[in-house]
């Protein structure tokens, strides 16, 4: 059978640390915890727990941090933790077959269902997705093809059914969304990946002045040849809500048209919406949240397709004394609602 480590990296987590810790006892064979400055007891319920604590100076970047702890460990596979998540019973059972199965499996990374995503206001649009959890700690290389051999380079990763219940205890939007300014202020490239993660986040938790903070950037952005039209399109959704905050109707016009090169996304036809229902135009408000709910499908915020499209057309239809339509559009919404939680 092989061996576990836990690595963790931790702040300010004395709500559900211990909840954490005592699901993963018997599976993981060690904990390694690494504390980036916590002041509350998060350190003494670690070391309560069996965990062995380390301290990191926070540098503003969670892969310093991440690395650290992986370099501590010191078992066969890394379990990659955060202090919010929990197994139940079920799972713990799962993991511990997976545990005692994996030798045979062969592989550097398996990939675990990170749930209960959407009963909080995050990044995530999906309640119920694959996360890659546990790393092999030593890879062995292996040559491959029988003539211009090369090293096999990417890791084989299989999925499995453990399922990992994610309850967070307070909403982290403010503190990533200070680590995206410093990372692109630093001179960071922010790949594929974290613009998306940065656009979402923005839409999903953002005030409007973390979107006006934005602005330069995804403006930048916006100009960069080497960026795909997916990403081109989250990025002018950035920029037409920034648009519709500062009544820009130029700059409106311009990102709603680069998103319309392709299907327009519900994010676009939204921001259109409230450009019009903030002018009073009820009617052009309403053919495009219309758009938003029904004709168009989200790239960023499910609920931009969702709820809010609906709640967006009850409002318009009030505005216009339709109350019957208002109402009918609102228990839609409230289905739409009902059918996440």
């Amino acid at each position: 059978m092989i061996t576990i480590s836990l690595c963790m990296i931790v702040k300010n987590e004395e709500k559900c640390l211990g909840k954490c810790l005592d699901s993963l006892k018997g599976i993981v064979d060690e904990m390694i915890v690494v504390d980036t400055g916590s002041t509350d007891r998060t350190v003494e319920i670690a070391k309560e727990k069996g965990a062995s604590v380390y301290h990191f100076k926070w540098t503003g970047d969670f892969s310093e941090a991440r690395n650290y702890s992986f370099s501590l460990a010191k078992c066969d596979y890394i379990y990659s933790a955060d202090a919010d998540e929990e197994l139940d019973e079920e799972n713990r059972q799962r993991f511990l077959q997976l545990k005692n199965d994996i030798d045979e499996l062969n592989v550097d990374i398996v990939q675990m269902y990170y749930t209960n995503q959407l009963a909080f206001d995050n990044i995530y649009n999906y309640d119920r997705e694959l996360r890659p959890k546990l790393f092999k700690r030593l890879r062995k290389f292996v040559w491959e093809d029988p003539i211009h051999e090369q090293v096999m380079l990417d890791p084989v990763i299989c999925n499995c059914e453990v399922e990992i219940i994610h309850r967070p205890e307070e909403n982290h939007a403010g503190r990533d969304l200070a680590a995206f300014r410093k990372a692109i202020a630093s001179g960071r490239k922010i790949s594929r990946r974290l613009l998306g993660l940065y656009a979402r986040e923005l839409f999903m938790a953002g005030s409007d002045d973390d979107f006006l903070q934005a602005k330069d950037f995804f403006a930048r952005e916006a100009l960069n040849i080497n960026r795909e039209i997916d990403e081109i399109k989250e990025i002018c959704c950035v920029l037409a809500h920034i648009a519709v905050l500062e009544k820009d109707s130029e700059s409106l016009l311009k990102y709603s048209l680069k998103d319309a090169i392709t299907e327009m996304s519900s994010e676009m036809c939204y921001e259109l919406g409230d450009f019009y229902f903030a002018k009073e135009d009820y009617d052009e408000a309403i053919v495009w949240y219309y758009n938003a709910a029904y004709e168009a499908s989200s790239i960023l915020d499910i609920k931009k397709q969702g709820e809010l499209p609906r709640l967006a057309l009850a409002k318009c239809y009030r505005a216009i004394g339709n109350e019957d339509q208002a109402k009918d559009y609102e228990r839609e919404a409230a289905e739409h609602i009902r059918e996440t939680e």
